[in-house]
Formats: structure tokens, sequence, C-alpha cells
């Protein structure tokens, strides 16, 4: 099994670093197999994190952003899943940096061809779940959010400017609007309320976001992968919810 890491480069408020989404999608998917392993015998390989995805909504803060596109950074994905398909691996977990991006039409496609021997897996984000089992669920979410500034201050606490975090800005923002521009809701960048955060807070986030995605290794292991007949290799043709 190969886990492949998705990040990208854009602004995270005043307070935290423009690479954040992809160092912590590779700390989490370094840890989570590194649990898999130790505890439910379960071996994979972790891809260094592509640093760069569309980010579009980020346009008008001026820097600190690279924007790919959207049918570039999707072709990318797809040709990665091929490359390991034709080296042998049969299960490639997809593992998102950003929520933004949205690839479940590339690994569907790539799951509905015939032929490589081989099926990607593409499970939601546990953040959310994990901060109401932590934190309080009132604290509105969205970018450079609490969540976010805890993880931070936990494991890369150089990272964090905590005299810059900013107030709130928790105007309700249509996530699904193809022009989606981060700048009609926030004048400082951060989408939700970054003031709830903190280090300790981060560290009982980050020992359940890693469990989980350990836990959705394992679901994706256990995974049946039925012969293929034609080509002598295995194929899965099914997999959990992850």
């Amino acid at each position: 099994m190969a886990v492949v890491t998705t990040g990208c480069t854009e602004q995270q408020g005043p307070h935290l670093s423009v690479d954040f989404d992809t160092w912590f999608a590779e700390a989490v998917a370094l840890a989570a197999s590194e649990r898999a392993l130790a505890e439910h015998g379960v071996g994979s390989l972790v891809l260094p994190p592509m640093p760069f995805g569309p980010t579009p909504e980020h346009r008008n803060y001026g820097s600190g952003y690279v924007d790919l596109p959207t049918e570039l950074h999707d072709a990318l994905v797809r040709a990665t899943l091929d490359s390991l398909a034709d080296g042998g691996f049969e299960r490639m977990l997809v593992w998102r940096g950003c929520g933004g991006h949205d690839l479940g039409d590339t690994v569907e496609r790539f799951n509905g061809e015939n032929g490589h021997g081989a099926r990607a897996f593409l499970p939601s984000w546990p953040y959310r779940e994990i901060w109401v089992r932590h934190a309080d669920p009132s604290v509105p979410a969205g970018h450079a959010d609490s969540f976010t500034t805890s993880m931070a201050m936990y494991l890369r606490p150089d990272s964090v400017r905590p005299a810059l975090i900013p107030a709130p800005e928790t105007e309700p923002v249509d996530w699904d609007a193809p022009d989606l521009d981060f700048s009609r809701y926030s004048s400082s960048g951060v989408v939700g309320d970054p003031t709830h955060a903190s280090a300790e807070l981060g560290e009982q986030l980050w020992h359940d976001v890693v469990e989980s995605v350990a836990l959705s290794l394992k679901k994706v292991a256990d995974t049946p992968v039925p012969a293929d007949t034609e080509n002598g290799r295995s194929r899965a043709k099914g997999g959990p919810d992850t």
C-alpha cells in the first residue's frame, strides 16, 4: 500500500506558515503509517507530499500562494496513481492536505478502469469530528482556525506567531461556490475563530487524528483484492467507508 499525500502553498492568516497544509499532510501520514504498522501490522509507503495545488480562493491576499490549475493537479495525482500501479502497488490511499481539493472524480475514474490491478481510496477528514470530542463544538471552523493553530502550536511551535493571531471572522462561507474568494469573508485570511487554540489542545487532537488515520490504513489493507484473470495480478473491486 502506498499513501499519496497532497498539499498546497497558501496563506494561513498572519500567524501561521504558508506551508502548513503540505507539512501537516505529511506529518499525519507518516505518524499514522508508523502506528498502523506497530498496532495493526499494516505496512505502507508514504510518498513525499505534493507541495502545490489549486488555491484560487487566496488570490486576493497578494503573495503567499502557488495556484495550480485544477486540471493539472488532477492529472498529476492520476499520473502518480498510474505509476504506483505500474510499480506493483495494489492499494493507494490519497491523503489530502487541503479540504478544497476535490479528487473524487480522479479516484473514481482510476478505479473504474480495468487492467491496472490496483484501487485508490479517498478517505474523508476526521478533523471536525475529533475537534468536537475534545473542544467546544460551537467554535467556528474554516481556515487557519483553532484546530489548525493548535496543531501548529503543539507540533511546530516555532512556526506560530501567537501575537498575530487575529480576532474571529465568522461570516458564513459558501464553500461550494465556483468562484470562492476568501477575501469576501475575511480581512485577515482566517475563516473561523483561531483564538481558542493551545498546544495542550493540539496534543489531544493530534493523538486522536493519528489513531483515526491509522485505522483508515487498516481498513484499506483489510479490503479483499480479488484476482484479475486478465493480467495475472489482483485488483480491488470495493472499499470500506474510511
